[in-house]
C-alpha cells in the first residue's frame, strides 16, 4: 500500500490577496550576488570574486504574523480561557496527537458568502456522507473561498462556522477543525452588518469565541480541499512551535493510502 499525500497549504508570498489590507505578509529575496559579501565578513581577506561564480547564499527574509499563511490557531487566540475558565493553552502547548488524525470533509462550498453554518447544517452533510464523528477526527470545511485564494474577493468569500456549529463538532472530541477561508467565521463584512442591525456583540467571531466553553484549534487558509474525498484520509498539521504563541504555521497535508 503507498501513500498519496496532497498539500493543503498555501504559499506564504508578498502581493497576494490573502489578508485584509494592511496585514499580508512580506518577503524579501536576497540573491546569491547580493549576499556574497555576507559571506566573505566570515572569512577575513575573502572576496566575493574568489567565491565559485562569485555567489554566496540565497537567504530571505520575511515580514509576517503567526496568521498569515497556513496556520494553526491555538485556543489562546480565541480567548485567554477554555473550556468554561481554566487557562487557554498556547500553539507550544498543544497536544501534538490532536495534529495528526483522520481527516473529514464537510463541503459547504453551495453556502452564500457570509452564511453561517448551523449545527443542523453539520448533521446534515455528515449523513449525506455516511459518517459518524468519532474523537479527535479533524474536521475541514470546503467552502467557496478556496477557489477564491489570492484574488481580490478572497477575504469576503465563503460561509463560516457559527458557535452552534463548531459546538456540534467540538462536543463530539473533534479537537482541531480547518477551513479554506480567511476565518473560521462568517467574513466580517457580513457579521458588521448584522451587528449595525441588531447591537449583539454574540454574533462577533461567534465561532472562535465558542472556544470559551470548549477548547479547541482551527486551520485557516487550507487549499486544496475540494480534492479530497469526505473520508478516508489522514491529515497533518503539526505548528511551528513558537513560546506562549497564539497560532503557528503548518505545511498541512492530507495522506490518502492507496
Amino acid at each position: 500500500m503507498a501513500s498519496r499525500i496532497i498539500d493543503i497549504s498555501v504559499a506564504l508570498e508578498s502581493n497576494v490577496a490573502s489578508d485584509p489590507p494592511g496585514m499580508e505578509p512580506r518577503v524579501a529575496y536576497i540573491g546569491h550576488k547580493e549576499s556574497a559579501s555576507q559571506v566573505c565578513a566570515f572569512f577575513p581577506g575573502l572576496q566575493p570574486a574568489d567565491l565559485p561564480a562569485g555567489e554566496g547564499w540565497a537567504i530571505e527574509r520575511v515580514e509576517i504574523t503567526t496568521h498569515n499563511g497556513t496556520h494553526l490557531d491555538a485556543p489562546w487566540h480565541f480567548a485567554s480561557t477554555m473550556d468554561g475558565g481554566t487557562r487557554a493553552i498556547t500553539i507550544d502547548e498543544v497536544p501534538l496527537e490532536w495534529c495528526f488524525q483522520p481527516g473529514v470533509k464537510l463541503d459547504f462550498r453551495h453556502f452564500p458568502n457570509g452564511y453561517v453554518v448551523t449545527s443542523a447544517d453539520v448533521e446534515a452533510e455528515l449523513t449525506r456522507i455516511g459518517h459518524t464523528l468519532k474523537p479527535l477526527e479533524i474536521v475541514l470545511v470546503n467552502t467557496a473561498a478556496g477557489a477564491r485564494y489570492g484574488q481580490p474577493d478572497y477575504v469576503p468569500t465563503g460561509c463560516g462556522m457559527g458557535r452552534e456549529a463548531t459546538l456540534y463538532l467540538t462536543s463530539r472530541g473533534v479537537k482541531i477543525t480547518g477551513t479554506d477561508a480567511w476565518s473560521w467565521d462568517a467574513p466580517f463584512v457580513y457579521t458588521a452588518k448584522k451587528y449595525a442591525e441588531s447591537g449583539n456583540a454574540g454574533l462577533i467571531w461567534e465561532g472562535h469565541k465558542s472556544g470559551r466553553e470548549i477548547g479547541y484549534c482551527h486551520i485557516e487558509k487550507l487549499s486544496n480541499l475540494e480534492t479530497l474525498p469526505a473520508t478516508g484520509f489522514k491529515v497533518a498539521c503539526f505548528p511551528v512551535k513558537i513560546k506562549a504563541a497564539s497560532a503557528g504555521w503548518t505545511r498541512a497535508v492530507a495522506i490518502i493510502e492507496e
